[in-house]
């Protein structure tokens, strides 16, 4: 299902959410206050603009509030971070995600109401971009290019009380599943008996056009 999304701040990380959203087919709105960073992704984002993200009303005025989830991305501006996020958040968009600079900051950000408090690496752009994608990834990791493993839940009644081998991922689905993992935390090695049981998360590994398919079809109720 294709979700619309605005990164707020082009710096490493928001530029790499801003890629991988943008080659997995969603409508991406790039800002940043830099033109020459914006111009960059002019032919990659669905849209760029530059802007200074502190005046609300530019955010108004570019439909914030339309977005199905906005990413603060801000940099080494601890203040405009803040400000932005609870900008957004008074907007009432659906799902505000923010990079935080340190536990001070993520302590902040969490108690203005962000949804999510995101601690970057260097590269951890593209996992969290596939984590907004996916309908119910607990969490993601690409292995290569191509291939992918993610923690998915399991909502799709369809799947739940039967075991691995009735359940035929590998034939049916081109994945592995190698590990469960239980509502109360418990991880066990999958086998053939292994069964799914009521929110159970499922550990996949597959190429990662299908691993993203399968996410689809586990949160299906």
């Amino acid at each position: 299902m294709k979700k619309s999304f605005a990164v707020i701040g082009l710096g490493r990380f928001g530029s790499s959410i801003v890629t991988t959203l943008a080659e997995t087919g969603h409508e991406v709105l790039a800002i940043d206050s830099n033109e020459d960073r914006v111009n960059e992704y002019m032919n990659i984002a669905t849209h760029a603009v530059v802007a200074n993200a502190q005046d609300e009303s530019v955010l108004k005025s570019l439909g914030i509030r339309n977005f199905d989830t906005v990413v603060v991305a801000i940099g080494e501006n601890l203040q405009a971070s803040i400000l932005v996020t609870l900008m957004v958040k008074e907007m009432k968009v659906k799902s505000v995600w923010a990079k935080a600079l340190d536990s001070y900051h993520a302590r902040v950000l969490e108690k203005i109401g962000a949804d999510r408090v995101i601690h970057p690496e260097r590269d951890m752009g593209v996992r969290i971009a596939h984590s907004l994608i996916a309908n119910n990834f607990v969490d993601y990791f690409e292995i290569s290019p191509d291939f992918s493993m993610a923690e998915i839940k399991v909502f799709n009644p369809k799947f739940i009380n039967h075991t691995l081998q009735d359940l035929s991922f590998p034939k049916r689905f081109n994945v592995q599943i190698s590990a469960i993992k239980s509502a109360t935390g418990d991880v066990t090695i999958a086998t053939a008996d292994t069964i799914i049981h009521e929110r159970d998360s499922i550990l996949v590994v597959g190429k990662t056009q299908d691993v993203e398919y399968l996410d689809e079809i586990l949160y299906r109720v």
